[in-house]
């Protein structure tokens, strides 16, 4: 796989959906086509990511997600997944509103918990879907298997509950074919004693998959097999499977050892030759076990290197006498990948450890490169508690931003409206600056038209001017009779004005003219152009390069004829704005006019203004207006 991203990365882990999905193909040959299958996810989908993985199940035909907990399941919501998960361990009465909520699906191991369930879901007017689990020899959590059809049939009489499936959990179908098949025989006696029985009945775990073979099941879980670690050695010889997470670093320091040196803590390693050594700057913070003191094996250029005195927090020593021509920052793999001797059940035996638990301590500092055929398509960042923005690339922000508008808005229809209307035209192009305007004022002045063929409109000067940072060297002012066709100019930085006209004005006929541009004390060229049902005005000067980078004054000039048989007039602010004044001046023209501001901020600071034959409209200095906001009069 390509690493050149990772230059900047102390450690990371590459999970490659290729070899995910290479491996559900293989478990599918050992189910028939009518069963299907849910996919374990719990404890961050085993250290490879439980949301990547899900959406990755998901395209792979997964039906259900099965985690650990409640939060395990929000957390897949939050990502928008929607296929039905299972919470496989006990939950808790305070987390049952969070189920609920969620439209998770609880696994029932207590009358209890039943009772507390049904109550909220009545509460709610709703039925939750509920599995509930049978202990036919795990010893854990469930019903012991001797009073199943006793806990069954008071669990039916439950009215908010509705019984969507039936589990139990094999012990040890890895490598103890004898007592399986005891645990099978027990669930099936459960299952011949249901009259009805529920829509889906499970039991085999990947093991029971591959080594496991019943007529009653009609659902799989498959877990530690999907991600290509085999949970006994002799799977090895029924099953094909490939590593889908492979743990990396770098070399970050190249040493040199006499005979008599010691390295790492405690003197744990003692030269007896003359050595050449690495330093890898990771540890047992980054997960990489403490066990593995002189036992770890990485491989550097395709060459097994042996870990050499006591795991570090943040670093370990690896003996790479035999390598030649070894540079510091060259990549090292510390598990998975081809070679089968980094396979992560190997290295995790070289302690007599788990593979369990080391795909899930592993890479706790590091990021995840997700690869589909060679190619990355996804990067998870580090595992940290707080949240750091720089984290995340800008699509994943912008969806940051609009869950947190959600839950802090909770009907849709607001915070869809904060989120498409204000924020999303300024979060499409991550590396735009936005630069917002103060002490804007616009000044409107109603006139008589001395116009023969404008007779029946008024002649309405508008006064501009704001104080803003200049971008470019030439600008331009747009003009539009539709929202549809101004909104393109929004995401373009060279647009310093927009103007929404009626739809019914047709701009071909001196309706809307720019009458005078000027940048500070500059009057600027603008050229006419109509384009796509718009009026553009291309503004520029000689001068303006020069004070690129700089805040200056915007001063714009226009005049509009506007019909008289309108009785509103809307000033529209479509920038982040500091301060505003807002004039509207009507002489003997019109009768009453009403101001009507709207702003999106709450307790927003307004001062109106009322004079003879004039209104102004006030936002202080230091206040802040959003894009949107408008200010309409009514006449």
């Amino acid at each position: 796989m390509n690493n050149t991203i990772n230059k900047k990365d102390r450690s990371w882990t590459e999970i490659n959906f290729s070899n995910f999905e290479f491996n559900i193909l293989q478990l599918k040959k050992y189910v028939s086509q009518d069963v299907q299958y849910m996919q374990i996810v719990k404890a961050d989908a085993y250290g490879h990511g439980a949301v990547e993985i899900s959406k990755k199940a998901i395209k792979c035909g997964a039906s259900f997600l099965g985690v650990a907990n409640v939060e395990e399941g929000k957390l897949l919501r939050y990502n928008n997944i929607e296929i039905p998960i299972l919470i496989l361990s006990p939950s808790f009465e305070d987390e049952i509103e969070t189920i609920i909520n969620n439209k998770l699906t609880p696994t029932i191991s207590t009358i209890k918990f039943a009772e507390e369930l049904n109550e909220f879901s009545k509460k709610r007017k709703v039925i939750t879907k509920i599995h509930i689990n049978f202990d036919t020899g795990m010893g854990r959590s469930g019903f012991y298997y001797k009073e199943a059809i006793k806990k069954y049939n008071q669990i039916k009489e439950f009215k908010h509950l509705k019984i969507e499936g039936i589990f139990s959990h094999f012990s040890s179908s890895e490598n103890n074919s004898e007592f399986t098949n005891i645990q099978s025989n027990r669930f099936e006696n459960i299952l011949k004693n249901i009259e009805k029985l529920p829509k889906f009945i499970h039991i085999s775990n990947s093991s029971g998959v591959v080594n496991f073979h019943n007529k009653y099941s009609n659902l799989v879980r498959i877990g530690l097999l999907s991600y290509g670690v085999y949970s006994d050695k002799m799977l090895e010889k029924k099953i094909q499977l490939k590593p889908v997470m492979t743990f990396k670093s770098k070399i970050s320091q190249i040493k040199t050892a006499e005979i008599g040196d010691s390295i790492g803590y405690n003197r744990a390693f003692i030269t007896n030759k003359k050595i050449k050594y690495a330093i890898l700057p990771i540890g047992y913070a980054d997960g990489y076990d403490f066990l593995l003191s002189n036992r770890g094996k990485v491989l550097i250029n395709e060459k097994i290197c042996d870990v050499i005195g006591k795991v570090s927090m943040d670093m370990i020593a690896v003996d790479i006498t035999h390598l030649k021509d070894t540079k510091i920052a060259e990549n090292v793999t510390l598990f998975g990948g081809e070679n089968n001797e980094m396979r992560v059940e190997n290295i995790s035996s070289l302690f007599n450890g788990s593979s369990y638990e080391l795909l899930c301590q592993i890479g706790r500092r590091a990021k995840r490169f997700y690869y589909e055929k060679e190619k990355n398509v996804s990067v998870s960042p580090l595992l940290r508690r707080e949240f750091v923005s720089s984290d995340y690339p800008g699509d994943k922000i912008n969806e940051i931003i609009k869950k947190s508008i959600e839950q802090r808005f909770p009907q849709k229809e607001i915070s869809k409206m904060i989120y498409s209307n204000i924020l999303k035209n300024y979060l499409n192009e991550i590396d735009q600056n936005i630069y917002y305007r103060k002490n804007f004022i616009h000044k409107i002045k109603f006139e008589k038209s001395l116009l023969p063929e404008f007779k029946d409109y008024y002649k309405v000067h508008t006064y501009l001017t704001f104080e803003k940072i200049l971008e470019n060297d030439c600008f331009f002012i747009a003009c539009a009779k539709n929202e549809e066709s101004l909104q393109k100019y929004f995401n373009r930085n060279d647009v310093e004005y927009r103007w929404l006209l009626d739809s019914n004005f047709n701009l071909k006929e001196r309706v809307f003219s720019v009458e005078n541009v000027k940048i500070n004390n500059i009057s600027l060229k603008h050229d006419q152009l109509v384009k796509d049902d718009c009026l553009e005005f291309k503004c520029s000067h000689s001068k303006l390069g020069k004070l690129i980078g700089q805040e200056v004054k915007f001063s714009i000039e226009t005049v509009t004829y506007y019909p008289k048989s309108y009785h509103q007039l809307s000033v529209y602010i479509t920038g982040f704005t500091q301060g505003a004044s807002i004039q509207f001046e009507y002489e003997k023209l019109l009768d009453k006019v009403t101001s009507v501001p709207m702003f999106y901020e709450k307790n927003k600071n307004v001062e109106i203004i009322n004079n003879k034959n004039s209104i102004n409209v006030l936002i202080q200095k230091d206040q802040w207006i959003l894009p949107n906001s408008a200010v309409i009069f009514v006449y």
